[in-house]
This record gives structure tokens, C-alpha cells and sequence, in this order.
């Protein structure tokens, strides 16, 4: 049978935009703000933390329906974002610290990549794999490297 979905309405101007809406639905527990993020005409892939790889698109959405029906609430504090972006997919990859609501005590970071393919609806994500960093490894600091200049 097949699931009937609702088309999205939503449209994000920037992958920058995209990837704030993904943790905002995360936060807030919202799955309806959270598909709306996902590209629905591709083949989309998650890996959650510890999980296997999810591949389509109502795979994902049934994961991420699990996920967020816990009721469990999250923060998410990003660090050490690296960014690049072309005219059709932007790459994020950072470091997520969840805090679960209840708990004291923010999480070891997970290692995060993120990918948004410019549609025609806008930028979706099309790929968000999430990895525990192992246990006594923090990130490493990155370096701040002095502006390039061509002369």
C-alpha cells in the first residue's frame, strides 16, 4: 500500500537555512518540520548515531518518526562547522553535543555530515550521518588559519 505524503510548502533559501530548520524540528520534537527539511524526490540516507545505514526516503521518515515520538526533548549545540558548498549540494560536517532533557550533563560530540541538494523547492537534506566519537577523544582544536591573499 502506498503511504500517501503531503507536498512540501516549505521552501529554504539557503542550505545554511535547511540545516537550522533540521535542528529546530530536532529540538522541538517536530516530525511534520523535520520532513520538511528532507528532499522527497531523491534517495535519501541517514545514519543515526550507532545505527545502520537508512536508505529512501520513507525509511528515513519512519526512523526519524520513532525518533521524535519518544517525547523526549533535546538541545543540540553545534561546534567546529566545516562548510563547502558548490551551486547544486553544500557539505556541512561539525560536531553535535546533545543534551536530553533531564539530564545534566551535555553528551559526548558526534561527529556530523550533513548534505543539501539545491531543488526545486529549495535546499534539502539528502544525507545526515551521525557517528559517536569514541569515549576520551575530544576534537581536536582547529586551527585558524591566517586570510589567503593573492597578489
Amino acid at each position: 500500500m502506498a503511504t500517501i505524503r503531503a507536498v512540501s510548502t516549505v521552501a529554504f533559501p539557503t542550505p545554511q537555512d535547511a540545516e537550522s530548520a533540521f535542528y529546530e524540528a530536532l529540538e522541538a520534537g517536530d516530525f511534520e518540520a523535520m520532513m520538511q527539511v528532507w528532499a522527497e524526490d531523491e534517495e535519501p540516507v541517514c545514519v543515526h548515531p550507532g545505527g545502520v545505514r537508512i536508505c529512501g526516503y520513507e525509511q528515513v521518515r519512519q526512523s526519524w518518526a520513532q525518533i521524535l515520538s519518544s517525547g523526549q526533548r533535546m538541545k543540540v549545540r553545534l561546534s567546529d562547522a566545516v562548510r563547502v558548498q558548490g551551486m547544486m549540494v553544500s557539505v556541512h560536517n561539525l560536531h553535535e553535543f546533545i543534551t536530553v532533557e533531564g539530564e545534566a550533563q551535555e553528551s559526548h560530540p558526534v561527529a556530523t555530515t550533513n548534505v543539501y541538494l539545491r531543488t526545486g523547492a529549495g535546499w534539502r537534506m539528502v544525507v545526515h550521518h551521525a557517528s559517536v566519537v569514541p569515549q576520551g577523544v575530544r576534537p581536536p582544536e582547529r586551527a585558524v588559519e591566517a586570510p589567503k591573499i593573492l597578489h
